[in-house]
């Protein structure tokens, strides 16, 4: 079969089986750029000049589900925290309600399939680090109640209940307020989300939810020997706990080679005032003048397939799925440089015999089935156990 058949075969799968992507920053972009003024970003045409996501695209890639992260960056505390991951819920709603044709807000998996029957692209949040509540348990449930359905349990930086994977420990994983964090976001059926934090954190989270956790946004440590990723000790473990790791493209965490130049570029952003997480055109000027003095190790769609052959096996392919983290991340492989790169990927996997079966568990069914499933946890333990207002 030649490439334009796998291709033409990725795209009629993806009309049935469309991918549910575990996090997309497009919020946060739309903040850094425009401050949310969605007149001057209207994702309704091509946006391709600033950024990695619109609808003709999103439509192009077979994206049937998106979690929109809420991010708010780590730097950001207490009530500033707070009120960011707000205004980020809000613009999360300010695009639904612009564009209801395209756009549907989804609260369930039911929501997310009825979604699909309709044509529309379902909508969800996760809140990117648990600094985002501010350590309070009420704040956790106020953002569940606005739609919030996973949370990331750290940023880049530890805070005061949990450690994270790219900060000096200083908890050995979890404490007890963080333990309660999880028993509580089980109990309100909101998913855990272990991308960013340390390994210790996540064998700790594992072994405290009752729920199946997600890692929105995190490829495999055996492959690619990076902190943000996933190593095969915890992958084994996600087949009793239920839970789904979603393959991320950002090729500082899935091609070695790209994570020494990746630090380079980084510091050469900070060096000049930016924040190495910026992407606003000013910083992403910089980049490019960098890497026209030294090019990028470009990562390929055969570069993510890598992963996910070996998440597979180590993990079982019932516990896989997609975390692309567009809009999150200055550079994207060859090939998945954008939203509409989903087919890319699926045709890759067509071409090293993964199974139409296997293709839409990693696209759709997985996700679906975990939340369905923390729904399910959700409506046995708060029959038994109302709200906690444990402090730390």
């Amino acid at each position: 079969m030649s490439a334009a058949q796998r291709l033409a075969e990725a795209r009629e799968l993806l009309a049935e089986h469309p991918v549910a992507d575990g996090h997309n920053d497009l919020p946060w972009a739309l903040r850094q750029q425009v401050r949310y003024d969605l007149a001057r970003r209207d994702i309704a045409g091509d946006q391709s000049a600033h950024l990695h996501t619109d609808i003709p695209r999103l439509r192009a890639g077979g994206v049937g589900a998106q979690f929109w992260s809420v991010y708010v960056r780590s730097d950001y505390a207490g009530d500033e925290a707070v009120s960011a991951t707000l205004e980020q819920i809000d613009a999360v709603a300010q695009l639904i309600d612009r564009y209801p044709g395209d756009l549907v807000a989804a609260l369930t998996a039911d929501d997310m399939e009825q979604a699909r029957a309709d044509g529309r692209i379902a909508s969800l949040m996760g809140a990117e680090g648990g600094h985002s509540i501010n350590n309070s348990l009420a704040t956790l449930r106020a953002l569940h109640r606005l739609g919030v359905r996973y949370m990331t349990l750290t940023h880049n930086d530890t805070i005061d209940w949990a450690d994270s994977a790219t900060d000096e420990p200083r908890h050995g994983g979890l404490t007890d307020f963080g333990r309660e964090v999880v028993r509580e976001m089980n109990r309100v059926g909101m998913l855990v989300d272990l991308s960013h934090v340390a390994a210790t954190t996540m064998r700790d989270a594992l072994a405290v939810s009752v729920a199946p956790v997600v890692f929105s946004h995190s490829s495999a440590r055996a492959v690619c020997d990076h902190p943000r990723n996933v190593s095969d000790d915890v992958l084994a473990l996600l087949p009793a706990n239920g839970g789904v790791a979603m393959a991320t493209f950002v090729p500082k965490f899935i091609l070695p080679a790209a994570v020494e130049w990746t630090l380079a570029a980084d510091e050469n952003l900070r060096a000049h005032g930016f924040h190495h997480l910026d992407t606003t055109p000013e910083a992403m000027a910089l980049h490019r003048a960098f890497e026209e003095a030294r090019p990028r190790p470009v990562a390929t769609a055969a570069t993510v397939a890598d992963h996910l052959d070996h998440m597979r096996e180590v993990a079982g392919v019932d516990h896989i799925g997609i975390g692309g983290d567009y809009d999150g991340t200055a550079f994207t492989p060859s090939g998945l440089e954008d939203v509409a790169g989903y087919p890319n990927l699926v045709a890759e996997l067509l071409t090293r015999g993964w199974s139409r079966a296997d293709l839409a568990k990693l696209t759709w069914s997985n996700a679906v089935r975990a939340l369905r499933d923390a729904e399910a946890v959700a409506r046995e333990v708060s029959a038994t156990r109302g709200p906690s207002n444990a402090v730390i």
